[in-house]
């Protein structure tokens, strides 16, 4: 190994190189990891992107078939090769097996985790009349859209942030439903015309979290990394994860999950801090949902995740998820945790 991975980032003429962090080259990732590198420099840590293309950039088309791995697999060869020091992930795109080369060092305040809708002449979701065109590119989306019976016609949507806004302003669209996270990220909180609270749709497994990677073996970069992580978001996303491994549920499977610690009060009247962990399954013709929740402490985050795993698997999850839809679309797949990564709706498209 070179001297960069080994003393700090230390160049044979002692001064300190920049660490460099991995990126996709879309508005969004960039943005993404420049939080990441600005809070490096802040700490004193020299940082600055590297920009890498993945096959995903190169190709249009859908998710489904070109598989989101392509987008993280990218990073994570840069990063094994050692021509970057750092990968900055969305947490939802990467698999949940854990791979013993790398390390999630960091995962940085999560954002607002709901999804957002985006409708023309300033619509909310209960104003938008029956047969009106809404875009999406997740099957999770689509299938709690449709449980809620509003008549839309769901249309399949691929592109980047400003593609995607600019279908409902063009008229071709009459909303679309995105991660709220990325358009905050990007400055277009303004393009919001409501908020999705959990009871209408429930959010993909650690949306609105990074993965701040780096390579196991490099120690002191992961010290370093660790003072960006923050506890309360990590606890939350573990546990989103644990239960979507649990499910063994892939790519395309419209599972839903969102966690966040709070207050609570023992019973000596003491306050303490819980994780509250609630997820869905639904058919993907949006036939039918299934929801649940759990409350643990924080420390046990892995195994609520788990438990509340196994009671949805009890309700007739993997049955459910197995829902053939009824407009033609493909179906929502069960299938190896270990194989497949989970859906990002809103850094997959780039």
């Amino acid at each position: 190994m070179t001297m960069v991975h080994q003393e700090g980032n230390a160049t044979a003429g002692g001064t300190r190189a920049p660490w460099r962090i991995g990126t996709r080259g879309s508005l969004l990732a960039l943005t993404q990891a420049g939080t990441v590198r600005d809070a490096l420099i802040a700490a004193g840590q020299p940082a600055e992107l590297v920009v890498i293309k993945t096959a995903g950039d190169l190709s249009s088309d859908p998710v489904q078939k070109i598989g989101v791995g392509v987008f993280t697999s990218a990073l994570r060869d840069e990063l094994a090769a050692g021509t970057i020091d750092i990968a900055v992930h969305s947490y939802k795109d990467l698999p949940t097996a854990q791979d013993p080369r790398f390390t999630i060092a960091a995962i940085p305040p999560r954002e607002d985790p709901r999804d957002a809708l985006v409708a023309r002449d300033g619509l909310v979701l209960g104003e938008l009349p029956a047969g009106a065109k809404v875009g999406t590119s997740a099957p999770r989306r689509a299938a709690q859209l449709r449980a809620l019976g509003l008549g839309l016609d769901i249309v399949p949507l691929r592109g980047n942030l400003d593609t995607r806004l600019r279908k409902v302003s063009e008229g071709e669209l009459d909303a679309v439903v995105v991660a709220r996270a990325g358009l905050a990220r990007i400055d277009r909180l303004d393009a919001v015309t409501e908020s999705l609270e959990p009871v209408q749709m429930l959010s993909a497994p650690a949306q609105g979290a990074l993965a701040v990677e780096c390579r196991s073996d490099h120690t002191a970069l992961v010290d370093i990394l660790s003072g960006l992580d923050d506890a309360a978001t990590r606890a939350a996303v573990v546990a989103e994860r644990a239960l979507l491994a649990e499910l063994e549920a892939g790519c395309t499977a419209p599972i839903g999950a969102v966690a966040e610690v709070v207050e609570s009060l023992d019973d000596e009247g003491r306050i303490v801090d819980e994780l509250s962990l609630r997820a869905c399954a639904a058919a993907v013709d949006g036939s039918d949902v299934l929801r649940a929740s759990v409350v643990g402490a924080p420390g046990d985050a892995a195994e609520l995740g788990r438990a509340l795993a196994r009671e949805l698997l009890d309700m007739g999850a993997r049955e459910l998820l197995a829902t053939e839809p009824d407009d033609g679309s493909t179906r929502a797949v069960s299938s190896p945790a270990t194989d497949l990564p989970n859906p990002s709706p809103m850094e997959n498209s780039r």
